[in-house]
């Protein structure tokens, strides 16, 4: 049971407390987790896995320029909630969760951790979670795990973390790996998920959201989960791609599909816009290749080459066209 926030001299704006007396989860969702700020982008992420059902949509929280939380054991959802509030108005992470604690009667049943957006980063695993359970506090980043088959899964992660170069998503997913090769979850795999965010608000929210993957029920989550990054990563390059048509910059058009479709081979969309951004920007000679690879493996694309036409997304060359549906 939590104390109210006003009386802890919290008042949160717009933001209700949590009801006084809210019952405990049936059954703890038994995870290990990572909470991270990228010291070289600032982007702010959670990454978790579990023998759990759909663990992304209760453990992984995360807001572009304030920071991230991972709330897991008996999950209380309002850790996230409130603790992302707390930290936008300044508090640090530590304060934030120092705080949130003070204020629940069960917290000795709860694994919460916090980053904010300069770094500083407190994690807490009560009493009463499910052995093996704790974590680890390091420089911008908290490693956190309960009901584990050992103790050593968290430092685990931590030294992977450390030792991984890349993205934050790849450093991420690394920790999440080095968990599973000490044994992981006591009761095997089932669910993991990836929450990475920019490290400022851009004030556009639909950008700021770099990953938001989840895998809800598979027997190998991990390796799902890095299939999904690697087809992420591509079609953000899609993307990319898409607004250099828009500019009418078909190099950069060009670059930018060609390597979405490196990451992502079998996915015929990507070299079908690959070959459009050829073909607009005269090198018929390099597209008309990828056309026929493209119509041989699904035809369907062909029926889009004139309504393409129609809208100034391929000229309007009816020599052009002709040669790219004879593909």
């Amino acid at each position: 049971m939590r104390a109210p926030l006003l009386a802890l001299g919290l008042a949160l704006p717009l933001l209700a407390a949590p009801p006084a007396s809210a019952p405990l989860p049936r059954r703890p969702v038994h995870t290990f987790s990572i909470v991270a700020r990228d010291a070289v982008t600032g982007d702010l992420g959670v990454a978790v896995q579990s023998h759990w059902f759909s663990v992304g949509s209760a453990v992984p929280w995360a807001e572009p320029g304030v920071g991230a939380v991972a709330t897991q054991s008996f999950t209380d959802p309002s850790y996230g909630a409130l603790g992302l509030a707390l930290m936008k108005t300044g508090k640090p992470a530590p304060e934030a969760l120092k705080a949130l604690l003070a204020a629940d009667a069960d917290r000795e049943v709860r694994q919460v951790a916090m980053v904010d957006a300069q770094g500083r980063a407190a994690a807490h695993t009560g009493a009463k979670c499910i052995q093996a359970a704790g974590h680890e506090v390091g420089e911008g980043f908290t490693v956190e795990a309960n009901l584990m088959d050992r103790a050593t899964v968290w430092p685990a992660m931590a030294k992977a973390f450390r030792g991984t170069q890349g993205d934050l998503a790849d450093r991420l997913l690394a920790a999440l790996r080095a968990a599973q090769a000490e044994g992981g979850d006591l009761r095997g795999m089932q669910s993991a998920a990836i929450l990475i965010v920019k490290g400022k608000a851009s004030g556009q929210p639909w950008n700021d959201r770099l990953f938001d993957l989840r895998v809800e029920d598979n027997p190998d989550p991990l390796r799902e989960l890095g299939r999904l990054i690697q087809l992420r990563r591509a079609y953000r390059l899609m993307d990319e791609g898409d607004g250099f048509v828009t500019a009418a910059k078909w190099p950069e058009a060009k670059a930018a599909y060609a390597t979405a479709a490196k990451l992502a081979p079998g996915i015929w969309e990507m070299p079908f816009w690959q070959a459009v951004a050829l073909a607009s920007s005269g090198k018929l000679d390099e597209a008309l290749p990828l056309f026929k690879r493209v119509f041989a493996a699904e035809p369907f694309w062909k029926r889009l080459v004139p309504r393409l036409a129609e809208v100034d997304q391929l000229p309007k060359d009816p020599a052009l066209l002709k040669a790219i549906e004879a593909q």
